[in-house]
């Protein structure tokens, strides 16, 4: 049954239910303009929607600021419900199991762990899930999953995810990494205080509110380096981009072992200073909204991207 507030839950009819909808697209986008937009009404039509809900309810849904909206205490709550009820509603019309395991999902991911370690195990997923249709969109960006539309989330970070729900998904180590010809060019084997000769690749937005030297800063700190590390450097905002620039003689660049193991074992890239170390808390974790009722094809992508990370690395 639905959890809709007393005064409404007593009289609706269609005019109601539209003004609910409405009321849901213009939530999802905090934006009257976008919710016309995708509502074909015009900004107008939404605005008086609201009103006549927000009367109806005798609640005020939105805080009408001089450029945007955003919701009140009350527009988060009656928002929640709408959205858990929207969501037993579908999975309420899914009416056998093989229909639940058809339909999309959207998984965003930072670009290098979907280039480098996601991406070429997708395969295997479309063959065991031939009806299901995974959206895959990468980024840097912060995300809102109120108004992107994202199911999932794969992120490298810190497993601090406030309001949301994660899963740690495997762990991640590090260690500098450079072509061959360039540990010789510069006499890196076994000798890290020869850094200070280099020139460092960084990926500046490693984790979201990263600096742009994070990585670096994070294994110089546990090798007791700080001191060694030159501010000569290529940046980047892509891990990947960095380790293509090693390849190619660049610099040094601080390779994640999940997704320069690889290119490690082709002879591409070499360990000058030794083996993979966890120096920080960063790991890999899917994150996605509360949700009273996560459909089964999500669970499924979920459990899926477990069993990778199970795996041993790939050569």
């Amino acid at each position: 049954m639905l959890n809709l507030p007393p005064r409404l839950s007593s009289r609706l009819n269609s005019a109601q239910f539209a003004n609910l909808h409405t009321f849901l697209v213009a939530a999802r986008h905090l934006s009257f303009a976008l919710a016309a937009e995708e509502l074909c009404l015009t900004p107008s039509a939404v605005s008086h929607r609201i009103a006549r809900l927000e009367q109806a309810l005798s609640l005020r849904l939105f805080e009408r600021l001089t450029r945007r909206i955003r919701l009140t205490h009350e527009g988060e709550r009656i928002f929640a419900i709408l959205q858990g009820a929207m969501e037993q509603l579908s999975e309420a019309l899914q009416a056998s199991p093989e229909a639940e395991l058809s339909g999309s999902v959207a998984l965003y991911a930072r670009p290098s762990v979907a280039q480098c370690w996601l991406v070429p195990r997708l395969a295997d997923f479309h063959q065991r899930y031939p009806n299901i249709a995974l959206d895959i969109r990468v980024g840097n960006d912060a995300i809102d999953f109120r108004t992107q539309n994202i199911d999932l989330a794969l992120l490298y970070a810190n497993g601090e995810f406030p309001g949301l729900v994660s899963h740690h998904l495997m762990t991640e180590t590090l260690a500098p990494v450079c072509s061959p010809g360039y540990a010789d060019a510069h006499d890196l084997h076994n000798a890290p205080h020869n850094l200070r000769h280099c020139t460092l690749l960084h990926d500046a937005l490693a984790w979201e509110h990263a600096v742009y030297d994070a990585e670096w800063q994070l294994w110089a700190r546990q090798q007791g380096l700080l001191d060694v590390l030159p501010q000569r450097g290529l940046t980047f905002d892509r891990s990947d981009l960095c380790v293509t620039a090693a390849i190619h003689h660049a610099g040094i660049a601080i390779g994640r072992q999940r997704l320069v193991q690889s290119r490690v074992d082709r002879g591409e890239l070499i360990l000058p200073f030794g083996g993979f170390t966890q120096p920080g808390r960063y790991d890999y974790y899917l994150v996605h909204p509360k949700r009273e009722a996560m459909p089964l094809r999500v669970h499924v992508l979920i459990d899926w991207l477990k069993q990778c990370a199970d795996e041993p690395l790939r050569p």
